[in-house]
């Protein structure tokens, strides 16, 4: 391609249920960084073990309306960086495990919809129904898959084949298996990819999880570029 670009992942801790406080933190530490793309984890401004419907509804937000999403359209023109995050989205009645995408001019350019829904996730949101998409970031392509997409190779196929020069990886892994399986979506299909994982853990009526970290860039030569 012979482009030229600085990416990043935003690796964070969030609490749940406090999404000024998630968003005003990783704000804070993605502000010092010099980057062209930054990735923020899955559900990064809420946090991630909701009991139920009712639960999510409290912090769950209309895309692009919300105030997660203004913030981060502002943070994106102040630091001329594109910004892709993962947000409980609110649409109607229903809620996704949604991915925003956001250019480095502050534009709102889509929104990804998690297809493959994780344990429990199944019970208060809906599989994603918008499609594996590609955004253009003028210098790339960028698909977007979110956390348990990994397990298909099939969804990093299709993004590839929609022209994708990366995949944004917004996760909170609490397996020890995609790291490595993201090496093998590198190669696979010729892309990089960066995985934003988060940190921490969180414990509700007697379920305990606790999240892996270990972001990283990977390279279509199966390198691990960088890792946290």
């Amino acid at each position: 391609m012979g482009i030229s670009m600085r990416v990043g992942y935003v690796q964070t801790s969030p609490v749940l249920g406090d999404v000024a406080r998630n968003v005003d933190s990783a704000l804070a530490l993605a502000s010092g960084e010099e980057a062209d793309l930054l990735v923020f984890p899955e559900l990064f401004n809420t946090g991630y073990l909701f009991l139920n419907k009712k639960d999510l509804s409290k912090v769950a937000e209309p895309i692009p309306e919300g105030p997660t999403t203004k913030k981060l359209m502002r943070f994106a023109a102040e630091h001329s960086v594109s910004v892709i995050a993962g947000i409980a989205e609110k649409e109607g009645s229903k809620f996704y495990n949604s991915a925003v995408v956001i250019n480095s001019d502050g534009d709102y350019l889509g929104t990804y919809r998690k297809l493959h829904l994780f344990s429990t996730e199944k019970l208060v949101f809906e599989p994603g129904n918008l499609g594996l998409q590609v955004f253009d970031l003028g210098k790339i392509r960028v698909g977007v898959m979110i956390c348990f997409d990994w397990i298909f190779p099939e969804a990093a196929r299709v993004l590839s084949l929609k022209g994708a020069h990366l995949i944004a990886h917004s996760a909170n892994l609490v397996l020890p298996y995609a790291q490595t399986a993201m090496l093998a979506r590198s190669i696979e299909n010729r892309v990089f990819t960066i995985t934003a994982n988060r940190i921490g853990s969180e414990e509700r009526n007697g379920m305990r999880l606790s999240f892996t970290g270990m972001s990283q860039i990977t390279s279509p030569s199966m390198k691990i570029l960088k890792r946290a």
